[in-house]
Parts: C-alpha cells; structure tokens; sequence
C-alpha cells in the first residue's frame, strides 16, 4: 500500500519539529525551513534565522511534543506543546 500525500506530509513536519526543537540539528533543519521563510509571529524575529535563533536562546532541555496533527492535501496543522522552556510552568 503507498502513502497518501497527507500522511507523506505529516512524517515531513513531525521530522522537521523534531530535528530542530529536539535534537537542535540546525543544519538538517535548514532543508525543511527555506531561507526565504516567513515568521508569522510578532514576538519572533523575521525568517528563518529569527526562528533558528529563538531556538538556540531557549534552554537545552526544551522539548516539543506533538498531541495532534492533521492533514489536507499540502496543508498541515499540528497542535502540541513545549516544555523545559525555562518558566516556572510549562
């Protein structure tokens, strides 16, 4: 049986999370994230660079943890939680 693109899609942004906020492989990570990225939060710095470094400024024991993920065609969402981000709660 072949993989559904959706469930193709999925496995691409679960490994992406994982090689950046877990295992903190910034270079692998840059094959996920363009250089051309586009940070759409307010309290992070423009690109990927803004995100790579937010990443690197966080404390090595930060861990992310998906719950749930969905998927439509090219369109991913995945809901899940960071934890050890250094505040006294997660």
């Amino acid at each position: 049986m072949s993989e559904t693109t959706e469930s193709k899609n999925k496995a691409l942004v679960l490994e992406a999370f994982d090689t950046l906020f877990n295992k903190r492989d910034y270079a692998a990570a840059e094959k996920f994230w363009s250089p051309n990225y586009i940070q759409h939060s307010a309290h992070i710095a423009p690109g990927r660079d803004g995100l790579f470094n937010l990443v690197k400024s966080l404390p090595p024991a930060l861990k992310y943890e998906h719950r749930e993920i969905a998927a439509e065609g090219d369109l991913v969402i995945l809901h899940g939680r960071f934890s050890n981000i250094g505040l006294p709660v997660n």
